[in-house]
């Protein structure tokens, strides 16, 4: 289990995946060539992955997302340390917290 802020990265066994992911679109890399996994509202700065693989979210605010690298893979992010990732499935979580009346992703 990995975390870099507020990323939550576990690692997933192929077979227990969710039957819903393999129907997900792929997240598209942005200008940089990059995952990314969670983007700062405030700062702009991105919890992102480099390396080759492949990215799905499941809808909705919160949704989780699944991230496949078949070499292996390293997050960056621009306050943090790099964090390398073992080949194979991980399913990304992003921290919430709790308002009254409401439950919110964190906002960087």
């Amino acid at each position: 289990m990995y975390r870099q802020g507020d990323v939550l990265i576990v690692p997933v066994a192929r077979e227990a995946l969710p039957p819903s992911v393999a129907a997900l679109p792929p997240r598209p890399r942005d200008g940089r060539g990059r995952l990314i996994l969670a983007l700062g509202e405030v700062t702009g700065h991105a919890h992102a992955v480099v390396g080759p693989g492949t990215l799905v979210r499941e809808p909705g605010l919160g949704g989780a997302g699944y991230l496949h690298l078949p070499e292996g893979g390293r997050v960056v992010h621009e306050e943090h340390a790099p964090i390398p990732l073992p080949k194979g499935w991980y399913r990304v979580v992003r921290q919430r917290e709790y308002a009254p009346g409401a439950v919110r992703v964190v906002a960087d």
